[in-house]
């Protein structure tokens, strides 16, 4: 099982790494659709707009899309395993 969760992590950093520079920056189907009808001149943005993970790049610079993708599953991967740990079920003590 532990090399299971081991690979899991090491394959999960390589694509937020390696593959996310590869991703595309075209609008994908509904900002595409957003874009067409007219509903995105009404938009505002968001409260985190400017916090240093926003439009999936490190401080908005393209350059650190892969670090912002492996700090984004380093701490998915920390918060899940602090959940499972804290929820886990104990065996009696015997």
């Amino acid at each position: 099982m532990k090399k299971f969760f081991t690979g899991f992590a090491v394959v999960s950093l390589l694509i937020a790494g390696v593959l996310s520079y590869f991703a595309s920056g075209d609008p994908d189907g509904l900002d595409k659709t957003v874009e067409d009808t007219g509903i995105a001149e009404h938009a505002q943005e968001h409260p985190f707009a400017g916090s240093t993970f926003a439009d999936y790049a490190l401080g908005g610079d393209d350059k650190f899309t892969g670090l912002a993708g492996v700090l984004g599953v380093v701490v998915v991967l920390a918060v899940s395993f602090g959940l499972f740990w804290l929820l886990r079920k104990k065996s009696p003590q015997n």
